[in-house]
Parts: C-alpha cells; structure tokens; sequence
C-alpha cells in the first residue's frame, strides 16, 4: 500500500468522527448552522486537516457559521483526536465549500434550458 492513501484513509475518519459530533449536536454554538462536511483533506504527516463544509444560507449566515467553526476549532480537534488513534492531533482548519452551491446553479440553469428548448 502506497503511503498517499493513508491520508486520504485518515480524512476520512476525521470526517466521520466530525460528522457524528454534528449529529450528537455537541457543537452547541447557535452561530453554527446547519452543515454538511463534504470533505476533509489531510496533509501527507497527518499534521493539518483542512475539514470542507457546504450549507445552505444569507453570506451572514455563513460567516457567523465560520466564527462558529472557529471558535469551536479546539473542542474540535480535541474530540477528532480521541475518536481516531493518532500520534499527533492534527491542527483542523474549516473552509467553505461552495461546490455545493455551484451545482445547484448548474442544475437550475439546466433545467431552465431545458423548459425554453421543450425537453
């Protein structure tokens, strides 16, 4: 096994482990809304986790969101060490992913050319 896929392997339990806090409803922050983690992508020393999150809302509500994640960032990091065993606690940064939101545009003007041209 090559060693790039244990990053990618390691993203994804943080992902899941960052999931299930979500789901426990243990970042009680009333700035974080609701959020989906898309993705987590994890330096290859497993030092830096960069954790992507998508929602749905104003550009005030997903600022006050990122605040939120902010300030969460060590609670985070802290619960993300303890449910994946590893030697160091990666440092976690969050970052909006607006590939969600881009999609839909897509599927929205899609479907618009769709209804124009009578498919």
């Amino acid at each position: 096994m090559t060693t790039h896929a244990r990053p990618e392997r390691v993203g994804q339990e943080i992902q899941a482990a960052i999931g299930a806090l979500l789901t426990r409803g243990e970042l009680r922050d009333p700035r974080i809304g609701f959020i989906t983690i898309t993705g987590v992508k994890v330096s290859p020393d497993l030092r830096v986790a960069k954790v992507f999150y998508s929602m749905l809302g104003t550009d005030q509500e997903k600022a006050d969101t990122q605040k939120g994640l902010e300030a969460a960032k060590g609670f985070v990091r802290r619960e993300v060490t303890s449910a994946v065993n590893l030697r160091v606690s990666p440092e976690i940064f969050f970052a909006f992913d607006a590939s969600v939101g881009e999609g839909d545009k897509i599927d929205r003007l899609l479907r618009e050319v769709r209804g124009k041209e009578g498919w």
